[in-house]
Order: structure tokens, then C-alpha cells, then sequence
């Protein structure tokens, strides 16, 4: 996928462990093979996005296959609704759900997430295609230019989707339902607190085609339930209390309960 700059947005060209727009900025290509396109002035934070604890729990998890029925509905719906061009993944994290999707459907994959930490396991471990440290809020790439856009358990920026998707283009969503992981929270909250959840939105400059309800059991036994806490944003919000009693849980069978929203770009 073509690349722009994203002091200038000038297109970028690719040299022999760099990429330079015109006006010569410069942007290192690391030694994992994934491209830093995001300025200081463009950060929020030191070390924004996840850090390199939560990206390896995240890893370790869900290489053990217990969301592959998500990757499974992502790689269904763009057989069903057939997806082509470029897949770019917004929020990609260490990779998982992105490269098995770009496999499948044989199509080449940019992967983008503001963590550094995030897009140097995925570049480490999943070669032959382009891993961007960057931010979602200016994705550096041409108007028009993604064939199929996704994002998981991420923001939605339907604007900036809808500027970097082709006419036509696809846009699938995957967001948490109300009643996600809801064994987990029991355990690290004293009392769960119910709060609307809108799962099923619509998004200006898009049409929605389907929502998909995916939900599904697993179980996780030892270090996997810290991993499973870990990758989500509750380790933010979690008590002393909620703590302990994670740390005495050995095993955890929970639901995973999510939509995978399917927009077509207008």
C-alpha cells in the first residue's frame, strides 16, 4: 500500500531501510520491518496504546484459539460479502486476527496501531506484510486506497474510514456486547453495574449491511486468566479487592459476547 508522510503528506518512497517523502523527512524502517509514521506532536503520551506486557498477554492468549470464532465470522463475511483490494487493519495489535484474515482471503494486509509495542511483536513474528506505528485519527495512507478496513475492540473514526476506503469498500466493526466476559468482571468488581451499550450503530457515509452476534464459552486454567484480564481495559479500573481475587482464581470458564458490524462505504 502506498504510504504518505505524516508531517506533510507528501507520498513516501521507499529506500533501502528508510521511507522519504519529498521534502525529506525521513522515517526509519526498524529492524522487526514495521515503519514509525507517528510524530511527537501527533502523541497524546510518552508511550501511547498498549505496553509490551499487555501485547505479549494478548498474544499468548489468543494464540491458544480461544477467540478464533472471531477471526472464523471476519473471514465468513468477507467470503460472503467479497472483499477486495488492500486490507487495512485499524488497532491491530500483535496481529492475530488481521493476518489470518489477510491469509484466507489472500489479499495484502497494512496493519496499524498507535503502540509501538504492539506493531514490533506483530512485525517480528508475521513477515510479508506492512506493520505502521501511527494514529488512527490520520492514517497515512491515500484517499480511496483500502479495499476492506477493520478494527476490533477499537475507536471509530467512520470520517477518516470513509476518506481512506475506496467507493464501495467495506468496513467491518467488531465491538463488545453488554454481556461480555461478564464472569470475568464478577470477579475483579465488587458489584457489576449495568450500562447501555450501543453495539449495532450507524455510521455517517456508510451503509450498514448486517450485524452479526458472535458469542461463544471457553475456559481458561492458570497464567491464561491474568492473560485474558491483562488484555483488556479493565486492568484500568481494577481494586485492590478485585485484584486479590483475580490473583486466587485458577480457573475461569467465561462468554465471550461480541457484533461483528458490516458497513459498505457509500
Amino acid at each position: 500500500m502506498e504510504l504518505l508522510c505524516p508531517l506533510c503528506g507528501e507520498k513516501l518512497e521507499k529506500r533501502e531501510r528508510a521511507f522519504v517523502c519529498p521534502n525529506r523527512h525521513s522515517f526509519d524502517i526498524a529492524r522487526q520491518g514495521y515503519v514509525h509514521l507517528l510524530p511527537v506532536q501527533k502523541k497524546h503520551s510518552l508511550a501511547p496504546g498498549d505496553t509490551r506486557e499487555q501485547v505479549l498477554s494478548r498474544r499468548a492468549f489468543l494464540e491458544e484459539g480461544h477467540y478464533a470464532p472471531i477471526a472464523d465470522a471476519l473471514i465468513n463475511a468477507a467470503k460472503k460479502y467479497g472483499a477486495d483490494g488492500e486490507i487495512l487493519d485499524v488497532g491491530c495489535g500483535e496481529g492475530y486476527y488481521c493476518t489470518r484474515l489477510s491469509d484466507a482471503l489472500g489479499l495484502p494486509l497494512t496493519g496499524l496501531d498507535i503502540s509501538k509495542e504492539a506493531v514490533r511483536c506483530a512485525a517480528a513474528k508475521y513477515k510479508g506484510y506492512t506493520w505502521l506505528c501511527a494514529t488512527a485519527a490520520h492514517i497515512p495512507v491515500p484517499e480511496g486506497s483500502v479495499g476492506l478496513l477493520t478494527s476490533l475492540f477499537a475507536l471509530t473514526l467512520p470520517e477518516e474510514y470513509k476518506r481512506v476506503l475506496k467507493p464501495g469498500g467495506l468496513y467491518f466493526q467488531v465491538l463488545a456486547a453488554e454481556d461480555h466476559l461478564l464472569g470475568l468482571k464478577s470477579i475483579i468488581y465488587d458489584q457489576l453495574i449495568h450500562k447501555e451499550k450501543d453495539s449495532v450503530p450507524n455510521l455517517p457515509g456508510f451503509a450498514r449491511l448486517e450485524s452479526i452476534p458472535i458469542r461463544f464459552d471457553f475456559t481458561v486454567e492458570g497464567e491464561q486468566v491474568q492473560n485474558l484480564f491483562s488484555m483488556t481495559p479493565h486492568v484500568f479500573r481494577i481494586g485492590k479487592d478485585g485484584a486479590e481475587r483475580l490473583r486466587q482464581t485458577e480457573r475461569l470458564t467465561d462468554t465471550a459476547s461480541c457484533v461483528l458490524n458490516v458497513f459498505r462505504r457509500e
